[in-house]
């Protein structure tokens, strides 16, 4: 099963890089311009990012229809909105070869290119603790050989962005301003890419690094620490109490606390780079 889990993220990681070019004009500006009606007029897109990103998953999808076609393998998409993964891949002649693909997207500081603005990388929640359970998943998280990330980071384009949506006709096709340019794709298993921080609010979600080069290679918080690791803190989320420097008790949210309070070691833990210790540099 190691050899398959192996095989299965070598060939999607050449397989994104494959298409890369395929999304971009040869100064990088996106391919796709807006919405065309039966009168051929087009409408520019919102720079609005959860609409960028289900567009970019439409002019996705069929090529990753393909790859799976051809490495003998079923895509099953979630059956709803609100559950995970995005993408489950299974191998038509084994169905316990099964991996959970997700979809993800996110855009450049516009000020430091290094970094992005990160991404969720699904819940610690029911499903992830009770790795039997059905809850907003679409197979139980243990019958999975591994959890990927398959992701485009992009600019957004300024101009594009400030713009209300216009109409232009087809015979401008070329001239329309792409709201978003510049991609660069990824694959990553989710546990190599995650922070030790939730990533969106009060939701029970779990946050990613931001600093790209660190995105790209797979060098996340728990990346030298492991997998096992990674399970372990994050079902126990702020459930841990220990007391403070300041004699009061409190939750522990963070790795170092964490790994501190299972007597691990902290040396394996990599260092979260932040922008602002960046800039300093």
């Amino acid at each position: 099963m190691k050899k398959k889990k192996v095989e299965f993220e070598n060939k999607l990681r050449s397989f994104i890089k494959s298409i890369e070019k395929s999304f971009s004009t040869d100064d990088g500006q996106w391919t796709i311009k807006g919405f065309i009606d039966l009168f051929e007029n087009v409408y520019t897109i919102s720079a609005d990012t959860k609409i960028v990103s289900k567009i970019l998953e439409i002019h996705l999808f069929p090529s990753i229809s393909k790859f799976a076609s051809d490495n003998d393998y079923i895509i099953v998409p979630a059956s709803h909105q609100n559950y995970y993964p995005d993408m489950s891949f299974i191998h038509k002649d084994d169905e316990t070869i099964k991996f959970a693909v997700d979809f993800k997207t996110t855009y450049r500081d516009a000020k430091n290119k290094n970094w992005c603005n990160g991404f969720t990388l699904g819940s610690h929640g029911e499903y992830f603790i009770n790795r039997k359970s059905t809850k907003n998943i679409q197979f139980p998280y243990s019958s999975y050989l591994g959890h990927y990330c398959l992701g485009i980071i992009y600019d957004r384009n300024d101009l594009a962005a400030i713009e209300k949506t216009k109409v232009y006709n087809i015979k401008d096709l070329k001239s329309i301003t792409s709201v978003i340019k510049n991609f660069q794709f990824f694959v990553a298993e989710k546990w190599k890419i995650a922070s030790d921080k939730s990533g969106s609010g009060n939701t029970a979600n779990i946050g990613s690094i931001k600093y790209i080069p660190d995105i790209i290679n797979q060098n996340g918080m728990f990346s030298k620490l492991g997998e096992k690791w990674f399970d372990d803190y994050w079902m126990n989320y702020g459930k841990i109490t220990i007391k403070g420097k300041d004699g009061k008790t409190k939750k522990i949210t963070s790795l170092e606390e964490f790994v501190k309070y299972k007597k691990g070691d902290t040396s394996k833990i990599v260092k979260c780079k932040t922008i602002k210790k960046e800039k300093n540099e």
